[in-house]
């Protein structure tokens, strides 16, 4: 049975915004399984999320300190539908991200990344799909804000759709 997903990362929250947008909320409410691959900043966004998520599979960021890293892994893993899904928050530089990232999760099939706030979806030569949602709420270098919806079914991730976030 397919499995509906909302991606983010990066959501600094209260710092770079007071609350996600409501579009983000709107998917997270309809999605099975919501995924945040860190830099959470503040709790209350991590209380927030499991009470109005189905399933949350999240992990800490670098800017995470205490309760969110007392409760969040460094990475998550899970297998959804048959696709072996990992989530972490930093992957290193751009440069040379496919060799290290095929190296490090090579029984995975989709990992989620986050830190640097730029939408980012390659496949590497192993197959390993890397998929970084952006920045519902810092867009940085970007034009708009950005998370993703995709679905899980027969161990594929398909309809991945970048949503921009416009404030």
């Amino acid at each position: 049975m397919p499995v509906s997903l909302v991606v983010m990362a990066d959501t600094h929250l209260p710092k770079r915004a007071r609350d996600l947008p409501p579009a983000l909320w709107a998917a997270v409410d309809a999605a099975d399984l919501v995924v945040h691959a860190g830099d959470w900043v503040d709790v209350a966004l991590l209380d927030a999320l499991e009470q109005r998520s189905r399933r949350l599979l999240a992990v800490h960021g670098n800017n995470d300190h205490g309760p969110l890293r007392e409760r969040l892994p460094e990475v998550a893993r899970a297998e959804v539908e048959g696709l072996r899904m990992a989530v972490v928050h930093e992957t290193g530089d751009a440069q040379g991200r496919e060799r290290r990232c095929a190296a490090r999760f090579p029984d995975t099939d989709v990992l989620f990344f986050g830190h640097s706030h730029i939408p980012w979806d390659t496949t590497t030569g192993t197959g390993l799909r890397l998929l970084n949602p952006g920045s519902p709420t810092d867009r940085r270098r970007q034009p708009h804000g950005t998370f993703v919806t995709a679905v899980a079914a027969d161990g594929v991730l398909s309809e991945v759709t970048f949503h921009p976030v416009v404030r």
